[in-house]
């Protein structure tokens, strides 16, 4: 997919923000939309479903992590990727970002030549298959009482299905593809996040406590000092 094929959302409640990015990624031939605060984002992207959404943190109505959190909600969203873009401290921005469903964190201020680089690692992987090229070539997969839909991606347990945010499906998808297998945190952010994309040391974690809070504890195990692996 080129790069005037894929729609972008940024969502801002500065003006000059939203100009400035959208004029550098335009350039580019992305398609950008834009929206000023959370309850618009949701609007526009409800409409345009585009292939990454890049939210601010503060703004008025409704700031981006709740955002976030309603957007992760809506099914026909659940391949879209989603970047915070925030000057506020990463200790609490990243870790409550990625809590909320966010792939990725830019800080701003930032470059044209980083923003248009950031932007297509972000998206480079949404041409791929989105499933680690380890898991067996169907449409689901079940393992004990947990069915894994990777075209919705959907989980059911028992008589529960819910729709998991994008990095979390693809976290879970890696690790059940090997059961038993140890996969390290190196394996992990390439399989899952690619090569190209930068993330926080805390951001396995953080998905890997959300996984655990949907699916249970016992079924992922921590290997202190290597990594995570999956147990029926």
């Amino acid at each position: 997919m080129s790069e005037n094929q894929f729609k972008v959302l940024l969502v801002d409640d500065e003006l000059d923000i939203l100009e400035f990015l959208s004029y550098n990624l335009e350039k580019e031939g992305y398609e950008v939309f834009t929206a000023r605060n959370g309850v618009e984002a949701i609007k526009v992207a409800e409409k345009q479903v585009p292939h990454l959404i890049i939210l601010d943190v503060m703004m008025p109505e409704m700031d981006g992590i709740a955002a976030c959190e309603e957007l992760r909600k809506i099914p026909a969203l659940s391949s879209t990727v989603i970047a915070f873009l925030t000057a506020r401290g990463e200790d609490y921005s990243q870790i409550a970002g990625f809590e909320a469903g966010a792939d990725d964190y830019i800080t701003k201020p930032v470059r044209p030549k980083v923003l248009v680089s950031r932007v297509k690692a972000l998206l480079k992987r949404t041409g791929e298959a989105t499933q680690p090229v380890e898991v067996v070539d169907t449409n689901t997969v079940t393992i004990g009482n947990l069915l894994i839909d990777k075209e919705r991606y959907l989980i059911r347990i028992g008589d529960n299905e819910m729709i998991l945010p994008r990095k979390e499906f693809e976290l879970l998808s890696l690790l059940v593809s090997k059961p038993g297998k140890v996969f390290t945190r190196e394996e992990i952010y390439y399989s899952v996040w690619g090569e190209n994309v930068v993330v926080g040391d805390r951001t396995i974690d953080v998905h890997i406590r959300k996984l655990r809070e949907k699916i249970g504890n016992e079924h992922i195990k921590t290997l202190k000092g290597i990594g995570y692996k999956f147990v029926e």
